[in-house]
């Protein structure tokens, strides 16, 4: 039975996301359940192209991405793919009407991740966190309104911003690994090599505007989303802090990170937040 499949598709998405990122994961744990699934289906598919481009150094990356991006193209016609996180993921691209721009732009950052090492301007830079992150946020907004077009257009520019937010803090965290494994530099107009507090701050403050745009939209998000997102914004602002709190030579030379039990107890205080309204 076709449902079967479906299920097991489900529980892989799951897996992946429970495999792949414990702050997420517990983030997704806090949506209501008639939407937790969907989440997962969205996360174990850009997981998936992302693990291509970024961790597969033994094999044939562009082979291998050429490949996933044509089994995409065939789940989303036929509804259905023998790779379960695929199947999975058309799913809810059908069910909520997800833009095939949006899964378009972000295929197309993780492709630039293949070659491309250097972002040296700023319209580069934007691009690549629009198709790699804002649009990320974009389909899970289309599953927090339910497909609701009024109100996805209400909150499309501040799930963007919460988006950016992410993905820089991302890049800041992981400033080591990018320049020194992946030899891959996000931000423009800054030397790594010579990284100072400068230029640290400037990268902060910027993604201090977006965060506070973003929480912005949260508060008017559905209740079924409203915590769970919330708890994701404060885990990453959590990650701010920290990074805000380390000298610039020490973030090219290490990964800052959120203990788990900080996790947790980042959960509970985002609840008692959350529920005197304190957002």
């Amino acid at each position: 039975m076709k449902s079967i499949f479906d299920n097991v598709s489900k529980e892989c998405s799951k897996a992946v996301t429970n495999a792949y990122s414990t702050s997420f994961s517990l983030a997704t744990k806090m949506l209501s359940d008639t939407i937790r699934q969907d989440i997962y289906n969205i996360y174990g598919f850009v997981r998936f192209a992302d693990e291509i481009v970024d961790t597969f150094h033994d094999y044939d990356k562009e082979k291998l991405f050429k490949n996933f991006e044509n089994d995409l193209e065939v789940a989303l016609v036929d509804k259905i793919s023998l790779n379960p996180i695929l199947n999975a993921f058309q799913e809810t691209y059908h069910r909520y009407g997800i833009d095939k721009h949006l899964v378009n732009s972000f295929m197309n950052s993780m492709r630039q991740d293949l070659h491309k090492k250097d972002y040296l301007t700023e319209q580069e830079y934007k691009d690549y966190i629009y198709g790699s992150a804002d649009v990320v946020g974009l389909m899970c907004l289309k599953v927090f309104v339910k497909g609701n077009a009024e109100r996805y257009e209400d909150l499309k520019d501040s799930a963007m911003s919460l988006g950016s937010a992410f993905q820089k803090v991302n890049f800041l965290r992981d400033l080591k690994t990018d320049h020194e494994d992946l030899s891959r530099t996000y931000f423009p107009n800054t030397d790594l090599n010579k990284l100072d507090e400068a230029s640290k701050k400037a990268i902060i403050a910027d993604i201090d505007e977006d965060f506070a745009k973003g929480l912005n939209g949260i508060k008017r998000l559905p209740l079924e989303a409203k915590f769970g997102v919330f708890m994701a914004y404060r885990y990453y602002n959590k990650l701010l802090e920290k990074l805000k709190k380390t000298p610039a030579l020490k973030i090219k030379s290490t990964r800052i990170r959120v203990a788990n039990y900080k996790k947790i107890e980042l959960l509970t205080r985002s609840y008692v937040k959350y529920q005197l309204n304190l957002l």
